[in-house]
């Protein structure tokens, strides 16, 4: 196809995803009061004492900010509701340059990675309360939480995204080595520091920061990558790849030739 066709028809999708997008939102204004309820029952949850004794009604401080929670929420549902039409137009727009196998496991990951997603922010969402309670808990003694519609719809929506992306990044590790790019034995030699690293990214993607926010994004995520080893060790073995060729030699030992070119990025002496 000439790039001028291609342009034609990245148009004609983005077009049309954007009017399922605005139906969407059109009908995210329908439903803003059940989702708002939604989104509010973890703050409503709290204890009275904890929120300074008032009801669980939030904050606002500027002119604009009841319409921008309505538009932000809006838009937030009508992502949600449209997102197989418009993921669909993304799919047929890319499909085309795809081979059979690509596309065999662009289904595998999408399959489990929408599962994975609303498991993520589920967690989130429960344990969203807690994490808020230990945060408050430490204000002084008579201190009073004003917490703004915009602060507190940012951070449950960063929570949910959060945890939602990160219950992915195993998913990524196993499609990389159904691909060939990251071996079985690259994961476990690196096994120790991907675990310290993913309690890190915890400790700094949760917004909250707080150590019972971070242990419950933490251990999820390790629990899932161990998961995701034992699934690329049993790839691995299966496709004969679960060792290294080169293992055997002394670190003097002239390699072989042929083992060599088979293993991409290896020099041909060791």
């Amino acid at each position: 196809m000439p790039l001028m066709d291609h342009l034609r028809e990245l148009r004609n999708r983005i077009i049309k995803a954007l009017l399922f997008i605005g139906a969407g939102v059109a009908f995210g204004f329908l439903v803003f009061d059940p989702v708002w309820e939604f989104l509010q029952r973890p703050y409503c949850s709290l204890p009275a004492e904890v929120r300074g004794g008032q009801d669980c009604g939030l904050n606002f401080t500027g002119i604009f900010d009841g319409f921008n929670l309505y538009f932000k929420v809006a838009l937030i549902v009508g992502l949600l509701v449209s997102s197989p039409f418009w993921l669909y137009q993304l799919w047929a727009f890319v499909a085309p340059a795809l081979r059979g196998r690509e596309k065999r496991y662009t289904y595998v990951f999408v399959g489990f990675a929408v599962p994975l997603f609303c498991a993520g922010a589920v967690l989130a969402y429960f344990i969203t309360a807690k994490g808020m309670e230990i945060m408050f808990s430490f204000a002084p003694e008579g201190a009073t939480a004003l917490i703004t519609l915009q602060n507190y719809l940012s951070y449950i929506i960063m929570m949910l995204v959060v945890f939602g992306a990160a219950f992915l990044l195993p998913l990524i590790v196993v499609m990389l080595n159904l691909l060939g790019v990251l071996p079985h034995r690259i994961i476990a030699k690196w096994r120790r520091l991907i675990i310290f690293l993913a309690f890190v990214f915890a400790a700094i993607a949760t917004p909250g920061g707080d150590p019972f926010t971070m242990l419950a994004l933490g251990i999820p995520v390790v629990a899932l990558f161990e998961i995701a080893e034992l699934i690329t060790f049993v790839n691995d073995r299966r496709r004969g790849r679960d060792r290294d060729p080169l293992a055997d030699l002394d670190d003097d030992e002239i390699s072989p030739l042929d083992d060599v070119d088979s293993t991409a990025g290896t020099t041909p002496n060791r």
